[in-house]
This record gives structure tokens, sequence and C-alpha cells, in this order.
């Protein structure tokens, strides 16, 4: 039998190569730090970059998660996108608080985002679903997204009825589909260092934003 915790305790970790970072000189408020940081994500190629894990909390009060698609950052929040009958779509209703993390591995940097969970106006949430690849729409449309599935043949057919109405009515919007902005009341960004000695710094809403060091 494979002695899994030696061989997990084997492989690498921090491997990133973080850039030089003084957070003294942040900006006094996390947005403008966070597009920074996905920016240099994205010119260094890490993979994926606007991949998030959001996790939210579910009826029973267990946490639950999934990774998805960062949409946007403005200064009113972090957004991305969701059918409001997902399962993440009724714990957001049921829970309006949710924490997004961000883990770029080959810049060793981490950021987490938490806060109050809003949804967009119905003519923003249809502008971004009117953006989405005709296949992602189809889907969307279809609306069973975690829903019981008994053969896979089924998936192509409901698509393609979809498909169908989308060549038809290029226009047409899932009326479930919504645009949800997570108004931030707390942002840690991390900075890994191979001496465990990272460097965080986290942003804390009250009236207006305070910054603080955290001990790694």
């Amino acid at each position: 039998m494979t002695d899994l915790r030696s061989r997990l305790r084997a492989v690498p970790t921090l491997t990133g190569s973080p850039p030089d970072w003084d957070p003294a000189r942040s900006p006094d408020t996390p947005h403008e730090l966070f597009v920074d940081w996905l920016l240099s994500a994205i010119d260094q190629d890490v993979p994926e970059p606007c991949a998030t894990t959001l996790s939210t909390v579910r009826a029973d009060g267990r946490p639950n998660a999934r990774v998805l698609i960062l949409k946007n950052v403005t200064d009113d929040g972090w957004q991305f996108a969701s059918s409001s009958t997902s399962r993440k779509g009724e714990e957001l209703a049921a829970s309006p608080y949710a924490a997004l993390t961000f883990y770029w591995i080959p810049i060793g940097r981490q950021v987490r985002v938490t806060g109050r969970v809003r949804p967009a106006a119905p003519e923003e949430s249809a502008q971004d679903f009117l953006a989405r690849p005709v296949a992602a729409r189809a889907e969307a449309l279809v609306g069973r997204q975690s829903a019981v599935l008994t053969d896979r043949a089924e998936i192509d057919v409901a698509v393609k009825e979809q498909q169908d109405r989308i060549a038809a009515t290029p226009d047409l919007v899932a009326p479930n589909w919504t645009l949800y902005t997570l108004h931030a009341d707390e942002v840690e960004f991390w900075q890994a260092d191979p001496g465990r000695r990272h460097l965080r710094l986290q942003y804390r809403l009250d009236d207006t934003w305070t910054k603080e060091l955290l001990w790694p």
C-alpha cells in the first residue's frame, strides 16, 4: 500500500517566484492592489488567473465551495455570475455572505476576499449573459445545473434544443441568470516565503479601510 502521508510530504510546496512587494507602499483601498496583482498574474502567464473559489453557506450551516470565473472588479466589488436557481444562487439568497479565494501558484500569491453579495440589476445580468459564448448560454438556458443526470446523452439533446433557440432569438436571456457583486469588508493579500515568513496584508472596512500586517 502506498504511504500517502510520505508521498504528500515529499511534494514540493511554495515553488513560485514572488515579485518584489513592499506592503507599506500599498494603496489605501484593496481594489487597486488586487487589480495590480491580477494583471501581474496575467502578464506572467499564470494559468487561468481569473479562476477563484467561491465559498458560500448551506441552509444547514455547512460550508460549500466551487471554482468559477471572476467577471470584473470595480470600486463596488468583485463580480461573478450564475443562475439564481443554482445551488450557489439559492445559498446566497438565504445567506448573502461569501468568500472568494485566488491562488496564483507560479508567483506565490493568494488573495482572500469576504463580504456581502448583492445581485445586479436585470439589465446588467442580461448584458453579462449575452457576452457569454453560445455553448455557455445554451447550457445556462437548459437550467438543470446540479440536478441528477441519468444519461449523458440527455445533455446533447437539451443543449442542442437551446442552441436552436439562440439561433432563432440571438438576444435570448436565461431568466434566472444573475450577475453578483461581492462588496468586500475584508481582503487579505498573502505572498509566499520559502522560510514560511509569509507577507500578509489585511484590509478591513469599518467607515474607511484600515490596513494592517498579519503574522505568517
